[in-house]
Order: structure tokens, then sequence, then C-alpha cells
């Protein structure tokens, strides 16, 4: 039991996942590490990462956050978080940089669906939020709203009718930002035809 707990010890000074390189460092063996994976202490999430599983199971946000530090929570994974949707996505969705490698998102687990987003555009409406206990890097509302707008043609029109109701009802919208960001976004003629009357 001893040596479990030391296990557990060593990947919760990780957060919990830990790649190739560290397991190394800190003196698990490839067999060792094998023994854990055979024994359902250890998963594989992605090639050279590996998570501790306890009852206290990582949560998908938490693997999200530490592979990928530098992603915003977006699109309806977002629009979740603020209540302005009921659909549960089966993915999640997260804004990066358009220069990110392409190959560095494929996990088995959790599922990611990567915006590539340019530069200039990536830190609009960035906001911080809390999900699972984890701090993580979302967009704020009037981001999610002018993101919706420039996919309406693509997204779920339920999702779409919701996200914009709520969105209008909500008593923290900021009207004034959310042209703002339109206007940066290259979607001010929607937000006004679609939410500027009600606002």
């Amino acid at each position: 039991m001893n040596r479990d707990m030391n296990y557990e010890s060593i990947f919760g000074r990780y957060g919990g996942i830990m790649r190739t390189c560290e397991l190394t460092k800190e003196g698990i063996s490839y067999q060792m590490l094998q023994n854990l994976i055979k024994e359902g202490r250890v998963e594989k999430i992605k090639y050279g990462y590996y998570q501790w599983q306890d009852e206290k199971a990582f949560t998908e946000v938490s693997v999200i956050t530490c592979l990928f530090p530098e992603a915003i929570i977006c699109d309806v994974s977002a629009a979740m978080y603020y209540g302005y949707t009921d659909r549960v996505p089966g993915v999640w969705h997260i804004a990066v940089d358009n220069k990110s490698a392409r190959n560095k998102f494929k996990l088995d687990f959790p599922i990611i669906k990567p915006h590539f987003i340019e530069a200039s555009r990536l830190d609009i409406g960035v906001s911080e939020g809390n999900i699972d206990g984890i701090d993580v890097k979302i967009y704020d509302r009037e981001r999610i709203v002018c993101d919706c707008l420039r996919h309406v043609n693509t997204m779920d029109g339920e999702v779409f009718n919701t996200v914009i109701k709520r969105y209008i009802s909500d008593k923290d919208k900021d009207a004034a930002k959310l042209m703002r960001y339109a206007s940066k976004l290259g979607v001010e003629k929607k937000a006004r035809r679609v939410i500027g009357v009600w606002l």
C-alpha cells in the first residue's frame, strides 16, 4: 500500500498527469509503469502522457488544462458554462493559435475539438472561469455570442436560438462590449440585425 501511496504522491506533484521524461526523472521505470497500468492505477491518455487513476479521478478539464495550458474554452463548451445552452457537447471546444501543430490535439479521452484562430483575434474576450474546481481560460459572454453569429450557417439552429435568447435576457450582458467585439470580429452587421433590436 505504501508503494501505491508513493506513486500517487509523485503523480500528485505533477497535477496527476506525467510525461515520459518526468517518469524517468522520478525513477519510475517502463516496467513499473506497465505494472501500474495493468493494475488500473495509471492510464495512458496520449503518446507520452500518463494520468493517475483513483476515486478522486482527475476530471476531463484538468487533462485539458494540463496538456494545453494555452487553450481557451470556447463555442458550445463556453455557452454551457454560462447557462446559454442545455445541450451537453460530446467534445470539448477549445480555441488555440492557428499556428499550433494540428496533431497534438488528438486525444482518445477527453475528445477535443480545437478551433484554430489567428493571433489577432485569439485574445478578444478571454476571461477566467472555474470548471470542476479547476481554473480555466474561457471566452466571456459577448465573445460567445459573436462566435455564434460568425458560425450561424454551420451551427445547430436550436442551439443558436437558445444562446441568443438567453444572452438577451442575461442581466450580466454588456451590449457596448458586444458591439466592440462584433466590430473587431467582423460580425457587426449580424449583431445589429439579430440582437440590436433587443438591446
